[in-house]
């Protein structure tokens, strides 16, 4: 009995210690690939999806503000020709 219990606590070790080890290999195959995936990104000069969110709104912005000039300056020109 003795013997048994001694060969199941061996076992229940080694299978506990190689649980824990297949948890961190997956976590660690995890990791490397994200840095792959950021050293790929980062290379490509890639943005985030909210930073082109914001470089979108201030195109959209800068778009209004020169329609509304070029709006200024055709009607300028409309009554500069009249007189």
């Amino acid at each position: 009995m003795k013997n048994s219990k001694f060969v199941l606590e061996k076992l229940s070790k080694i299978f506990e210690q190689g649980l824990i080890t297949s948890k961190d290999l997956g976590s660690e195959i995890l990791s490397i690939l994200k840095s792959k995936r950021d050293e790929v990104v980062f290379k490509m000069k890639l943005t985030s999806k909210d930073e082109f969110e914001i470089l979108l709104k201030r195109v959209e912005n800068i778009e209004k503000k020169l329609s509304k000039i070029e709006q200024k300056n055709k009607k300028k020109i409309k009554r500069v020709k009249k007189s």
